[in-house]
């Protein structure tokens, strides 16, 4: 490939993406000093956490008593008993002094009347191991959290000398004959040039790949680059059939509309002016789990319970709210809803649907967020030198579907403590790197770049997008996923046989950035298909017409989907980690599945 020109960075650690959990990483591994490089396709400050809204869980208990033991049992039961219980155990133990970092490196929390950190709460969180009252549980900036932890941590990193390489496209990994990850290689977008990036721990922090369906509260640019490039690696992706659905999509665009509203107060209601909700879940209401309240959502609408001409939303009204409420903790949705749907939410109701929001899969790893892969005698094996955090991986704290807020928590503690690690295993030289090492990842490249067919790589992102909001959506079947992975098997031998690249170049091509994206959907588009389609159960965002009992006898493990070339998808499978340790004293902490309602 001497027709690239290629040019080196060596540092001690490679960051690849710049949103909460990638700059997480980087304060941290700076701090422990460390050379760390920082890759990202767009602006940090446009990275992905910009959109997250209504807070992040931490039990202080400035509102109510609260303790990191029940916030660890609501998340445990919130994953349906899927989620592995050692890294829970540590995320939940370390939210609070999380919190406090982030207050000290200057992020303005919203205050309550006694001046410390506000807390609202949340869905499917409660106090006394689910037996107590709500729990105020998730510490807010007003209803843009996402946003001033973005820019919170973007300055500290700038502060702490981390090395930004802003617009580059990460194109695959680069794995030894030992299956150790010496970097990756990244085409930068401005110059045309291809750089490679040596590093002794990589961490993928690419995000979700909610991209793959066609109603979505996720950016454009969330298409799993991260998971793709670990399929490409031979590393599997696990639980991919975990698709969180937002209750709250605005309908029609599906722009977010903060659980936050929720938790402030804001009720659904159908088309006869019922709250519905109380009808699912009597207790908690429009304060249940994500997946229980989107399924009851769309069972109103299919039982012909609609709102508006085609009876095909919901409404989500605030107009009871008092205006002072909107005003200092809901200001953003003030906003969005005037701007894309024309209304005043003080006189009118907002127009809803579940939209995915966040995909619980992405790369196995394990309490230290080490990637994990398994070999053909199904025993695991961590792979020197690669880190995955934030919604990229698995780790697995939410197991079959995530709490609201702790997104942003998982972001700041799995970050900081990879950071920590990367720093501590900074070594005096790089590992060569080979021909046979770079030789895959190039030729890939190459041979997209110069593909000649008929078929534009927008079209084939379009089309896999409808096959899986239809055919692997809230409810799913047999025959719904057996057709999905039909479609999905034309699509792949059609993007293999005909896709086209107009634009040649390598500057600002867009066409060529779609194709890669486009690839790294489809390969994690199969991968969900199939995923679901072994999964003979229901459990938390999964749900199947067709098996609608969740059964721990025969699938309670994580599930681990490998791809090859062609598309075929290999599946193995995990058990869950089903035990903790209490941090001070050592002690066993475990919760064993029970019944899970709200």
């Amino acid at each position: 490939m001497s027709a690239y020109n290629y040019i080196h960075h060596y540092h001690d650690v490679l960051i690849v993406g710049a949103g909460g959990a990638g700059l997480r990483a980087a304060v941290a591994a700076s701090e422990g000093g460390a050379s760390v490089a920082c890759l990202s396709k767009v602006p940090p400050t446009r990275s992905h956490t910009v959109a997250a809204q209504g807070g992040i869980n931490a039990a202080l208990g400035n509102r109510e008593a609260d303790d990191w033991h029940w916030h660890m049992y609501d998340t445990i039961r919130g994953s349906d008993w899927l989620g592995d219980q050692d890294a829970i155990a540590f995320m939940c133990e370390q939210a609070p002094g999380a919190i406090i970092e982030l207050e000290q490196m200057g992020m303005p929390f919203t205050r309550d009347e006694n001046g410390l950190i506000y807390q609202r709460a949340y869905g499917g969180q409660k106090t006394q191991y689910g037996k107590g009252g709500q729990a105020y549980r998730a510490c807010a900036v007003a209803d843009r959290t996402g946003h001033s932890l973005l820019h919170t941590l973007y300055s500290q990193a700038l502060r702490h000398k981390v090395e930004f390489y802003i617009e580059y496209v990460a194109l695959d990994l680069l794995m030894d004959e030992h299956n150790n990850c010496l970097g990756l290689v990244a085409w930068h977008i401005e110059t045309g040039d291809l750089h490679i990036f040596h590093a002794h721990t990589t961490i993928l922090a690419t995000g979700g790949y909610g991209q793959v369906y066609a109603s979505t509260t996720a950016s454009t640019i969330c298409t799993g680059d991260g998971n793709a490039m670990c399929l490409r690696a031979g590393i599997a992706l696990q639980d991919m059939e975990f698709i969180q659905f937002h209750p709250t999509g605005l309908y029609g665009s599906g722009i977010l509309i903060t659980e936050g509203a929720r938790g402030e107060g804001a009720i659904l209601k159908n088309a006869h002016g019922e709250r519905f909700m109380e009808r699912y879940a009597p207790d908690s209401k429009e304060l249940a789990s994500r997946d229980v309240i989107s399924r009851a959502m769309m069972q109103e609408i299919h039982g012909g319970r609609g709102c508006g001409k085609n009876a095909d939303h919901l409404y989500l009204f605030l107009d009871h709210l008092p205006p002072g409420l909107i005003e200092s903790k809901l200001p953003a949705i003030r906003e969005i809803t005037s701007t894309f749907a024309r209304i005043d939410i003080s006189r009118d109701p907002i127009p809803v649907l579940p939209a995915v929001h966040y995909t619980m899969g992405g790369i196995p790893c394990n309490s230290q967020s080490q990637v994990l892969t398994v070999d053909g005698k199904g025993n695991e094996h961590t792979v020197p030198g690669l880190v995955a955090i934030g919604e990229a991986s698995c780790t697995s704290v939410h197991g079959a579907n995530r709490l609201g807020c702790n997104g942003l928590l998982e972001l700041v503690v799995f970050g900081k403590a990879a950071g920590q690690q990367a720093a501590n295993h900074k070594q005096t030289r790089h590992k060569p790197l080979s021909d046979a090492t770079l030789e895959p990842a190039m030729t890939r490249f190459d041979s997209l770049r110069h593909k000649n067919g008929a078929t534009r790589p927008r079209q084939l992102r379009k089309e896999l997008q409808q096959v899986m909001q239809h055919g692997a959506s809230i409810f799913r079947n047999q025959a719904l996923l057996d057709n999905a992975e039909r479609q999905l098997r034309l699509i792949w031998n059609a993007y293999q046989a005909d896709l086209k690249i107009s634009d040649k170049s390598l500057i600002w091509n867009n066409d060529l950035m779609e194709a890669l994206e486009t690839d790294n959907l489809l390969r994690q588009a199969v991968v969900t298909a199939v995923s679901a389609k072994e999964r003979k159960e229901s459990r938390g965002a999964h749900w199947r017409d067709d098996y609608p009992v969740r059964n721990d006898k025969d699938w309670l493990k994580h599930s681990l989907g490998f791809v090859d070339d062609n598309g075929h998808v290999h599946m193995q499978y995990r058990a869950v980690r089903m035990a903790g340790l209490e941090p001070k004293t050592q002690a066993v902490l475990s919760f064993p599945p029970e019944e899970r309602a709200y």
